[in-house]
């Protein structure tokens, strides 16, 4: 990508960007291509990570490790649903990703967990992400009964309407009471310490960012 275009396309997406600066758009532009390994976009095909390459960054930079909940993320940041991020996606991804409010976050982790796009987190959903995420006991007997348990704890503290299944508006009241519950269902946000090693790296000098 020429300096021209590159500096166009930095413009636009700080624009639209509230998160970043222009400096940091610029850098995880860079990152962006290098990861991609191809800096020109070639006959009009929208260069981007696919869903493999994008969870190989979610897992070796994040300490991501759940499968479901990768491929979650993946798609939370795949807008239009091409089975690619490209480079605007990547930068409002990592936007809410790194820097987002609370409500913001709120939004993003919702539909993450909300499996099938109903607009409700259902007991069945709850329970696959559960399952996937918790250590199985081995003396545990039937270790199904103990998140099935957890479950009905979780929709106990979060169904607000008592329907038994989590709205939006159940979801983000049991947030706002308490914060740790904004990832109830499986780490779909970097931890503080990856997320300050991954800016104190890409904010310093992309091209040094060569561990990916």
């Amino acid at each position: 990508m020429n300096r021209k275009k590159l500096q166009k396309l930095t413009d636009t997406l700080t624009k639209n960007c509230k998160h970043f600066n222009k400096f940091e758009v610029n850098c995880l532009i860079n990152l962006f291509y290098n990861l991609v390994g191809e800096v020109t976009e070639w006959q009009g095909i929208t260069i981007g990570l696919d869903r493999n390459a994008f969870r190989n960054i979610l897992h070796m930079t994040f300490g991501m490790t759940d499968d479901m909940i990768m491929d979650r993320v993946f798609r939370g940041f795949d807008k239009d649903n091409d089975g690619c991020v490209n480079v605007s996606e990547w930068i409002y991804g990592l936007s809410i990703f790194l820097r987002g409010t609370l409500e913001e976050k709120m939004k993003y982790c919702f539909e993450v967990f909300d499996l099938n796009g109903d607009g409700f987190i259902s007991k069945e959903e709850m329970f696959h992400m559960l399952k996937n995420s918790l250590l199985k006991q081995p003396s545990e007997e039937d270790p199904d009964e103990g998140i099935k348990d957890l479950v009905e704890i979780t929709l106990k503290k979060m169904d607000h309407d008592h329907d038994g299944k989590l709205s939006f508006t159940d979801y983000e009241q049991a947030v706002r009471e308490e914060t740790l519950l904004l990832e109830a269902f499986g780490p779909c946000l970097p931890d503080p310490k990856t997320h300050m090693e991954f800016e104190a790296q890409v904010f310093k000098d992309p091209n040094e960012f060569n561990d990916i």
